[in-house]
Formats: structure tokens, sequence, C-alpha cells
């Protein structure tokens, strides 16, 4: 298996334009920024999943994200920014990443204006949903 570029990064062995970094946690510069100042915010624990993520650190991993959101925003004079979990699909390094990209108003970035799938007779909502709650850890 190649080596994690992340882990690399958190153990000092790769280089990266580090934002802010807690005990459980290290934010950086994107090296492939869809827009100038988009930053990745990495647990130190070499996980894939959100859902992998031990409980005792989501809410000092998100409460960093809310952090970085307004520094992005209000550093960068951004219209605003879009939040990014990828889990395994389009996922470019197997370690859980949140991106922060600073987003301004007509940047060309179309990324939700993509192929949408209405619900209708043949996919009902209501079928979607049981299929979701069923399938919910108990929690």
């Amino acid at each position: 298996a190649k080596p994690c570029v992340f882990c690399a990064i958190i153990n000092g062995e790769a280089k990266a334009e580090v934002i802010d970094e807690g005990e459980h946690w290290i934010a950086f510069l994107d090296h492939r920024p869809l827009f100038h100042g988009h930053t990745l915010l990495v647990p130190k624990l070499h996980i894939r999943l959100l859902s992998d993520l031990p409980a005792d650190q989501v809410g000092e991993f998100f409460t960093e994200a809310q952090r970085l959101e307004r520094a992005v925003e209000d550093g960068l004079d951004a219209d605003g920014s879009m939040i990014l979990i990828n889990n395994v699909v389009s996922q470019s390094v197997p370690h859980l990443h949140l991106h922060v990209i600073p987003r301004r108003k007509k940047d060309g970035l179309r990324f939700w204006l993509g192929p949408r799938h209405p619900y209708d007779a043949e996919h009902p909502a209501e079928e979607y949903a049981a299929k979701i709650r069923a399938a919910l850890p108990i929690g």
C-alpha cells in the first residue's frame, strides 16, 4: 500500500502550509486548491470515513471546522464557503478530510448543478427514507 500523504504531513515527513493544529487534528492548505485558500482539516488518527472518527473527537473536529469556515471567509473576504467531506467516492486521499473552500458569487463553480434525480412513482421518497431509517445505527 502506498504511504498516506496526510499521515506524512502529520508526522512532519512531508511539507504543507499549516493553518492551525490541535492535539487530534491539523489544518493546512490543499496543494491542488479549487480556489486559493482551499483548506483541509484532517484528524491525526488515520481513518478513512467520517463515521470512523471517535465520538470524543467529533465535537472538537467540527468546532475547528467552524473556526476555519469563519477564518477562510473573513480572512479572504469571500462571499461564502463550501464545506465538503467525501467518503470513498471522490476521496483522493484515503484519510478523512474536510474541505473548507472559499466561494465568491459568479466564481464559476457549478458543483451541485450536476444531474438531479427527482423522486417519482418508480423511486418514491418514502421508500428511500424508510431504507435509511432502518439502517440508522443505535444512537
